[in-house]
C-alpha cells in the first residue's frame, strides 16, 4: 500500500511538472511572438519613433524682405542679433536660472517678469526669447558659463534694422515681438510661436507682414535624453520673404525732413501723372529701431507726453481745416456749375454782412475791386463768401469729392484719414441741424467744419496740376521699375472739367506766387523754365471775438504756441510743364506764406534737382540737393 501510494504520488508529481512545464512553454512561446512581432514585423514602425523621440524638428525663421526706396537703396534690412533663449522643460527652476543668468549680464526686471509669464503659457519644449541684441562681449561671457545654466541656450539670429533712423518712421513703420493680443486676431503660422519672432506693428512693415515674413524652414537635431542638441542632422532654409520697393526718393526724404527743422509739420511731395509719393514726412519723428529692440518705459512716455504727437503721422492721419487753399475747389465748383463766369467781380471793403454777423477778410482795409484770377492771387475772403453763397455747399462738396477731398485716397498705411467735406445732408444727420448760409461763408475760405489731410492736399493739388486727371496716390512699386520712366502705371481717369476753367485757375496759382500782389511771391522760384504755382493758407485754431477785432489781433508770435494759426501752402512745378506737387502744414506756424511757402519752394527744387529724367547725373545733388532757400539752379 505504501508503495502503490509512493508510485501515485510520483506520477500526480511528474503530470504536475508536464503541466508547469507546458504553461511555461506556453507563456515563453507567447512572449517570443510577440518579441518577434515588435522585433521584427513592426520593426520598422518602432525604429521611426525611437528616432522621433531622438530627433527633433525645430523652425527656422526666414529672413524678413528689405524695404527699398525707388532707386534700390535699403530703408528696412536685417542685420545680426545675439540672443539668449530659455526651454523651461531642460531646468529644474526657471527663477534659478535667471538669477544665475543675471550674474553674468544684467537682465532687466520687465523682461523678468515677461519670461516667467510666458513660461506658464507656452509648452515646455518652446524656446523663450530672455534677452536678445546682446554684444558680442555678452554673448561670449555667456557662452563660457553655459554649463552652469541649464535650460538656457544662445542663438544667433536676424534683427530688423532701420538705417535711416526716424527719417521713415511714419511711413515704413516698425516691426516688434508677437503679443498675444497678435496670436488671437493673426491668421495661425507656426513662426508666431517663434521665439524673438517679430512681425510688422505699423506703417507699411504691417500692410504688407504676409509677403514681407517668407516661408519657415526646418533643422532636424539630435538630442539626448535631457534634450540637449547633440548635432544637426538637415537643415533646409526657409524662403525669404519678398523684397518691397517704395516710391519715395530717400535722398528727398532726408532733405525734406532736414528742411522742416524743428517744427511740429507735415509735407508731401507726389508725382501729378503717377501718383508716385516721392517724399511723406511727418516731423518730429521716432527712431523705429528703438520699438524693434524694445523701448524702455521712459523713452515710451517721453514720446507720448510729447505736445508735437511725434507718434502719429500728420501726413495721413493730420485733419486740418485747410484755409485758403481750399479756395481752388469753391472757385471750380461755381464756374463749373454756372454760378459764376470768369470775369465775375466783387468788391471788398474788409468784410461782408450777414443779418447782424460780419465775416471779415484777412485783409483788414479790403482789397477793392476783384475778378477771381486776382481773388486768388490776394486770397481775398470776401470774394469767396460771395461765390460760395451763390453756388452752395452742396455743390462745393461734389466738386471736393472729384478732387479727392473728405474721402480715403486707399494709400497702402493703416490710419488714413478722410478729413470732412461737410453737406446740408452730413449737418442734418450728425448734428441734428439745418445748414445755415454762414456755414457756407465759413466753408468756402476752407474753414468751418472742412478738414483735409496732407496728403488728401497734395492729391488735390496735383490733380489741379496734370489738367483734371483722376491720379491717385501710391507708395509701392510693383517691382523694381526704372525711376526714370514715370509712365509705369495706367493713364488717370479724366475728371471732365472744363479745361478753360482750369487753367484760369491755375493761372490765379501762377499769379500766387509770381504776381506782384500774390501772397506767396516772397516764396518764387528765380530759375527759369522751373517757376512754381501755389497757394497759401492759414488757417484759424481759435475764433476771433469782436473785442479782439477792435482792440487789435494780437500776432501769432505773441500767443501761445497753442494758440497759433496753422500754416499752408499748396504747389506745383514747373508751371508751363508740372511734374511735381506739394502741400506742407506748420501747425501753428503762423502765417503760411511765411512758414510754408518757403518750405515747399524748397521742396519742389529739390524734387526737380533729384529728378532723374532732369538731371541724368543725379549723384552730384545726392546728400546734398541744396540749401534752404538757395536760388540758383
Amino acid at each position: 500500500m505504501r508503495g502503490k501510494s509512493s508510485k501515485e504520488k510520483a506520477k500526480l508529481f511528474t503530470r504536475r511538472s508536464l503541466m508547469m512545464a507546458g504553461g511555461q512553454a506556453a507563456l515563453m512561446s507567447v512572449l517570443a511572438g510577440r518579441l518577434y512581432y515588435l522585433q521584427v514585423i513592426q520593426s520598422n514602425e518602432y525604429t521611426m519613433m525611437a528616432d522621433e523621440n531622438r530627433m527633433n524638428i525645430r523652425l527656422l525663421a526666414p529672413l524678413r524682405g528689405r524695404i527699398l526706396d525707388r532707386f534700390g537703396d535699403e530703408i528696412a534690412s536685417n542685420r545680426q542679433n545675439y540672443q539668449v533663449v530659455l526651454i523651461r522643460e531642460q531646468t529644474d527652476s526657471v527663477e534659478q536660472t535667471l538669477d544665475r543668468l543675471s550674474e553674468l549680464v544684467p537682465v532687466p526686471e520687465q523682461d523678468r517678469a515677461r519670461v516667467l509669464k510666458e513660461t506658464k503659457r507656452k509648452r515646455g519644449f518652446v524656446p523663450i526669447t530672455v534677452m536678445d541684441n546682446l554684444s558680442w562681449e555678452e554673448f561670449a561671457r555667456i557662452n563660457v558659463h553655459s554649463p552652469e545654466l541649464p535650460g538656457i541656450q544662445l542663438d544667433v539670429g536676424q534683427t530688423r534694422y532701420y538705417p535711416y533712423g526716424p527719417l521713415f518712421a511714419h511711413t515704413v513703420g516698425y516691426v516688434g515681438a508677437v503679443s498675444e493680443r497678435d496670436l488671437k486676431n493673426l491668421e495661425p503660422d507656426p513662426l508666431l510661436e517663434l521665439p524673438g519672432f517679430r512681425i510688422g506693428k505699423n506703417g507699411i512693415e504691417k500692410f504688407y507682414d504676409l509677403p514681407l515674413r517668407g516661408t519657415a524652414g526646418t533643422s532636424r537635431v539630435e538630442a539626448n535624453a535631457y534634450g540637449r542638441v547633440i548635432r544637426e542632422l538637415d537643415r533646409q532654409e526657409g524662403r525669404p520673404g519678398n523684397d518691397l520697393v517704395l516710391t519715395i526718393d530717400a535722398e528727398l526724404q532726408k532733405y525734406t525732413v532736414e528742411r522742416m527743422g524743428e517744427e511740429s509739420a507735415a509735407a508731401v511731395v507726389i508725382d501729378i501723372h503717377t501718383g508716385d509719393v516721392l517724399s511723406m514726412v511727418s516731423v518730429p519723428s521716432f527712431d523705429p529701431n528703438s520699438f524693434t529692440t524694445g523701448i524702455s518705459t521712459k523713452d515710451w512716455k517721453a514720446l507720448q507726453g510729447n505736445p508735437k504727437r511725434p507718434l502719429g503721422n500728420k501726413a495721413v492721419a493730420g485733419q486740418y481745416p485747410p484755409g485758403s487753399t481750399f479756395k481752388m475747389i469753391v472757385a471750380l465748383a461755381a464756374l463749373e456749375n454756372g454760378a459764376i463766369t470768369m470775369d465775375h467781380e466783387v468788391y471788398c471793403n474788409g468784410s461782408t454782412k450777414l443779418g447782424n454777423h460780419k465775416f471779415h477778410c484777412w485783409k483788414r482795409g479790403g482789397h477793392g475791386k476783384l475778378n477771381l484770377r486776382e481773388s486768388i492771387e490776394q486770397s481775398c475772403d470776401v470774394f469767396f463768401y460771395d461765390i460760395a453763397r451763390k453756388v452752395g455747399i452742396d455743390k462745393i462738396a461734389e466738386m471736393s469729392n472729384r478732387f479727392g477731398l473728405g474721402e480715403k485716397l486707399g494709400l497702402d498705411l493703416r490710419g488714413e484719414k478722410s478729413g470732412l467735406i461737410p453737406t446740408t445732408d452730413w449737418k442734418r444727420a450728425v448734428r441734428g441741424e439745418r445748414w445755415q448760409v454762414g456755414d457756407t461763408f465759413n466753408a468756402g475760405i476752407g474753414q468751418g467744419y472742412v478738414l483735409s489731410t496732407p496728403l488728401q492736399l497734395a492729391v488735390m493739388t496735383a490733380r489741379l496740376a496734370n489738367g483734371g486727371k483722376a491720379v491717385t496716390p501710391r507708395l509701392v512699386k510693383n517691382s523694381m521699375e526704372q525711376a526714370d520712366n514715370p509712365t509705369q502705371t495706367e493713364e488717370p481717369a479724366d475728371m471732365g472739367l472744363n479745361k478753360t476753367f482750369l487753367r484760369y485757375v491755375q493761372a490765379g496759382m501762377f499769379d500766387v506766387v509770381n504776381g506782384k500782389r500774390g501772397t506767396g511771391r516772397g516764396s518764387k522760384i528765380k530759375v527759369e523754365g522751373w517757376e512754381m504755382a501755389g497757394k497759401s493758407g492759414t488757417a484759424q485754431v481759435r475764433r476771433i471775438s469782436k473785442k479782439e477785432r477792435l482792440t487789435g489781433v494780437l500776432k501769432s508770435s505773441e500767443r501761445a504756441w497753442k494758440e497759433r494759426d496753422h500754416a499752408l501752402f499748396v504747389a506745383y512745378a514747373p508751371y508751363d510743364e508740372p511734374r511735381y506737387a506739394v502741400s506742407v502744414i506748420v501747425e501753428h506756424g503762423g502765417s503760411g506764406s511765411k512758414a510754408a511757402a518757403p518750405i515747399a519752394r524748397d521742396l519742389l527744387k529739390a524734387a526737380l534737382r533729384l529728378d532723374p529724367v532732369r538731371n541724368k547725373d543725379r549723384s552730384k545733388f545726392v546728400n546734398k540737393p541744396q540749401k534752404k532757400g538757395e536760388t540758383d539752379a
